[in-house]
């Protein structure tokens, strides 16, 4: 049984990433043997200013994006923990996004945010107002940061919604005695208490961050003035249009390496035992 795995494993993980660190250290535009180069790509990646301007994307992006899907997610969790019919069929209603073509979902929401869309004719007949969504370069990345928020809000709720039932009534009872309102109950309670759950959330939204591509790249370009493109972006020209998978594969290490480092300082900065005695 364990053969199974192991083979998968492989096929699918160890070889592509054996793969990866050779193309790396060498130089290969998809014909002949790969000529070792040494540490060329490295250096011409770390020289690249479109690749560091989208690495500085990615933290606006996270700017906008961890905030509106953290809150979003917690209200959708405290809401769904109130439902008492139904509460199957929404919390898959809302799951539906999570599994739901990125091509197909990022088609609708560019048509919906457009200039002349049914966004801005709403927001246009109710306060006189159009937003750039798409076309300015301070709100496109809100924008994207919107349209992912639509797909993982369901996701990240109910794991959040898993935290809120896992506390013990018996907490929130004693705090009410102690004549504690509600605001204070969720700051001091809920919150410290569902510590594992919100840092389970936060580091999925980071590693989602770091690996966004098909919202920009079909929905802006990466534009305008590269506002919105992203390391995942720069990578798929580089290695398919450019024809330097080798860049690629040196850009792909560089963007791991900074997921990690983000994620090992949220978790050493946020992340607490929690125990239940």
């Amino acid at each position: 049984m364990a053969s199974v795995w192991m083979g998968y494993s492989l096929l699918f993980w160890f070889y592509p990433l054996a793969w990866l660190l050779v193309l790396s250290v060498t130089h290969w535009q998809f014909i002949g043997m790969p000529r070792f180069t040494g540490l060329q790509n490295m250096v011409g990646v770390i020289n690249d200013q479109l690749f560091w301007t989208s690495m500085w994307n990615i933290c606006r992006f996270l700017m906008w994006y961890l905030p509106i899907v953290f809150i979003s997610s917690l209200l959708f969790a405290a809401g769904l923990k109130r439902i008492k019919y139904g509460k199957g069929f929404i919390a898959l209603s809302f799951l539906l996004a999570n599994i739901s073509s990125g091509v197909a979902y990022s088609i609708v929401f560019a048509k919906l945010f457009s200039e002349y869309g049914p966004v801005n004719q709403f927001l246009g007949d109710f306060l006189g107002v159009s937003v750039p969504w798409f076309t300015n370069p301070d709100c496109a990345m809100l924008s994207i940061a919107l349209i992912v928020t639509w797909k993982f809000v369901g996701y990240y709720g109910l794991i959040l919604y898993s935290g809120m039932q896992s506390i013990p009534q018996d907490i929130y009872s004693a705090a009410v005695l102690d004549k504690t309102g509600r605001f204070k109950q969720g700051w001091a309670i809920t919150l410290p208490m569902m510590n594992p759950q919100i840092v389970m959330v936060m580091v999925l939204a980071i590693t989602v961050a770091f690996s966004i591509f098909t919202e920009p790249y079909l929905i802006t370009g990466g534009g305008p003035l590269n506002s919105t493109t992203s390391p995942m972006v720069v990578m798929y020209e580089a290695a398919f249009q450019n024809m330097k998978p080798t860049w690629a594969a040196a850009m792909s290490i560089i963007v791991a390496g900074c997921s990690f480092l983000a994620i090992w300082l949220f978790r050493k900065l946020f992340e607490k035992n929690i125990e239940i005695v």
